[in-house]
């Protein structure tokens, strides 16, 4: 199985490839397993607060791209599971929330600075540890591998997508 995913045929109309996304959660905040428990297996993907990690889901993603689900700020960082975009992008509503950690004074309704996408769960592998990626060659060049990266959300190569799911993830 070259690719886990079979992108929906309305997406067909856009006659764009699919895309590749890794996406960090901190698993306090949101795991793998909360993923696979939530109401139609779908969570917001709220409280990303850099702007290029919002471009990438307000600009680029699309129904139907895969997402390499990364655990992130934990004793072992790694890929706990695969997902998959399930929203198109849409206002976070935590910016608008003086009680979230999330809020953001200066976002109005009517103009709202950060948006999300829902996240749909695919499956769950064992973790393929940050330690695990920077061992392969094939997968130097990733983004979430390079000095000082803390963006939450990069894009994944189909190389790079294709060497993780069918070589490092049982």
């Amino acid at each position: 199985m070259p690719f886990p995913f079979v992108r929906p045929l309305h997406c067909v109309e856009s006659f764009r490839s699919m895309r590749y996304w890794l996406m960090k959660s901190e698993p306090d905040e949101a795991s793998i397993d909360d993923l696979a428990a939530a109401p139609d297996q779908t969570l917001p993907w709220t409280g990303v607060r850099n702007y290029q990690a919002r471009n990438f889901m307000r600009d680029t993603m699309q129904i139907g791209d895969g997402v390499l689900f990364y655990h992130s700020s934990c004793p072992e960082p790694g890929i706990a599971g695969l997902a998959q975009v399930s929203s198109t992008p849409y206002p976070d509503p935590t910016q608008f929330d003086p009680q979230s950690p999330y809020h953001d004074p200066k976002s109005t309704r009517e103009s709202p600075r950060w948006v999300l996408v829902d996240v749909r769960f695919v499956r769950k592998s064992p973790l393929v540890p940050l330690a695990a990626l920077r061992e392969h060659d094939a997968l130097a060049d990733m983004r979430v591998l390079a000095k000082g990266n803390r963006l939450s959300i990069t894009p994944v190569t189909p190389d790079e997508w294709r060497f993780i799911t069918q070589r490092l993830m049982k």
